[in-house]
C-alpha cells in the first residue's frame, strides 16, 4: 500500500517591517517635495522642557540615514551616532525648546502643538508637505498628515524624534549640574521611583512641572514639613521607603498613570 502523501507545512507569513522612506517617496512622486517631519521629546516627563524637532532629509539616497529608527528604540550611544548622521543628511532641521513653566501655563497638548508649529516655521526651507507624529497640527503653513506611530514608519518623523530626544537629553544632563539632587542625568525628568523619592525628600525645583500631580503632591509634603521635626522625619521616611523595593515601583506606576490622565 503506497504511503500517504503529506502536505508540506504551510509557511508562516511574516509581516515585513515598514519602509521608513515610503511616505516621503510617495509624496515626492506626487510633486510634494520637500517633506518635513515633526516630533517631540519629553511629553511624559514631570521635569524639564518639552523639545520639538522638525527635519527634512535630502532627496533620494543622499537622505538615507544608517540606523535611523524611532529614538525610543535606540540606545543612547546609537542615538548620538544617528543624530550626527541626520544633521549631515538634512536639507533643513530645527529644534524648539519649551520650558517647563510654559508647559504649565499652556497645558501639555497646547504646548506640544505650539512647539510643532514653531519647529516647522524654523526650517530654513519651506516644506511642501508636513508629517506629524500622532495628531494633526493646524496652522503650520503647509498641507500635512498626522501619522500614527509616525516615528516608526516615516523617516522624516524618526529623524525629528532623534533631534528632539538628543537635544533634550543633553539639556537634562546639563540640568543635573545645577540640580544634582534629582538625578536628571539618569531619568531625564521622567517619573521613576528614584526621581519620586528625590522629589519627596527635596521638594520640586523650578524645572519641575507643577501641572503634574506628583509634583504638586511633593510640593505639598515639603510645605507640611515646615510644621515641625516630626513631620520632616515622616517625609524622609516615605522618601527612603520609595527609594527601594516594590513600593517604589508600585507608587511610580500609579503616579505615571495619574500624571498622564491629568495632562
Amino acid at each position: 500500500m503506497p504511503a500517504a502523501k503529506t502536505k508540506p507545512a504551510a509557511r508562516k507569513k511574516t509581516r515585513k517591517p515598514p519602509n521608513l522612506y515610503a511616505y516621503e517617496r510617495a509624496l515626492v512622486k506626487a510633486g510634494l517635495d520637500p517633506v518635513a517631519g515633526a516630533d517631540e521629546a519629553g511629553r511624559g516627563a514631570c521635569a524639564g522642557p518639552l523639545v520639538v524637532g522638525a527635519c527634512m532629509l535630502l532627496a533620494g539616497r543622499r537622505g538615507v540615514v544608517p540606523e535611523l529608527a524611532d529614538s525610543k528604540l535606540l540606545t543612547p550611544a546609537a542615538r548620538e551616532r544617528v543624530y550626527a548622521r541626520v544633521l549631515e543628511r538634512a536639507l533643513a532641521w530645527s529644534a524648539v525648546i519649551i520650558p517647563a513653566s510654559d508647559v504649565d501655563r499652556l497645558g501639555l497638548h497646547k504646548a506640544n502643538i505650539e512647539g510643532m508649529r514653531r519647529a516647522v516655521a524654523g526650517l530654513a526651507v519651506r516644506p511642501a508637505y508636513v508629517l506629524t507624529d500622532g495628531f494633526p497640527v493646524a496652522g503650520i503653513g503647509s498641507p500635512g498628515l498626522a501619522v500614527w506611530k509616525g516615528d516608526r514608519v516615516a523617516a522624516c518623523i524618526a529623524a525629528a524624534s532623534v533631534i528632539a530626544k538628543v537635544t533634550r537629553d543633553r539639556l537634562m544632563v546639563a540640568m543635573h549640574e545645577e540640580f544634582p539632587s534629582y538625578g536628571f542625568d539618569e531619568h531625564k525628568g521622567y517619573i521613576t521611583p528614584e526621581h519620586q523619592a528625590a522629589l519627596l525628600r527635596h521638594g520640586p525645583c523650578w524645572q519641575h512641572r507643577r501641572s503634574f500631580v506628583n509634583v504638586r503632591a511633593a510640593d505639598g509634603m515639603i510645605e507640611l514639613s515646615g510644621l515641625g521635626a516630626a513631620a520632616m522625619s515622616d517625609n524622609e521616611q516615605v522618601a527612603d521607603d520609595l527609594a527601594d523595593g516594590d513600593l517604589a515601583n508600585e507608587m511610580a506606576a500609579e503616579l505615571i498613570e495619574i500624571a498622564v490622565e491629568a495632562s
